[in-house]
């Protein structure tokens, strides 16, 4: 039987797991069986940058800390190789960096996550990954408003070029 200390620990590492998960805007659930150590090594310096944790932790401490977070949902996606993906800051780099990961990597799968506490399937993870990023969404916007704006003006312009001609 497991001694107390051991008990206090685990119950410990629950709670910790439960507050990130809290605080985390995106939680990934990957399977990372295959995986070199200076691949997972790379992939966390990728990953710090975006303010994003990425750790291996038994799936019984995972389930106990999504229970004790009210999340229902992922519970067998918990079997097998599991490490946990909490990103602080936003939702989308991290969600990219994992899916680009995911496909250079072919062993490396999301099985499953929660974004803004609210869990999401993997299809819906992958369709949100492969967006543009935010930025380029922007730019593709002000690009699109400006080439209207520029056809109203070269319009505008040979109206008023035409009503001089008849004048």
């Amino acid at each position: 039987m497991a001694s107390e200390k051991s008990i206090n620990r685990k119950i410990q590492e629950v709670e910790e797991l439960s507050e990130k998960i809290k605080k985390a805007k995106v939680v990934l659930l990957t399977d990372y069986k295959g995986i070199n150590v200076a691949d997972v090594t790379a992939l966390r310096a990728k990953l710090r940058k975006t303010d994003t944790e990425y750790k291996v932790i038994k799936n019984n401490i995972t389930r106990r800390a999504l229970q004790g977070c009210k999340i229902e949902g992922l519970e067998d996606q918990l079997e097998g190789t599991t490490a946990v993906i909490l990103g602080y800051e936003d939702y989308l780099e991290p969600l990219k960096a994992i899916y680009e990961y995911s496909k250079e990597n072919e062993f490396y799968k999301i099985k499953g996550g929660i974004i803004e506490g609210k869990v999401v399937p993997v299809e819906e993870l992958v369709t949100l990954a492969k967006l543009p990023s935010r930025e380029t969404l922007i730019a593709q916007l002000a690009g699109a408003l400006l080439g209207n704006i520029s056809k109203l003006a070269v319009a505008l312009d040979q109206v008023a070029k035409q009503k001089e001609a008849t004048a």
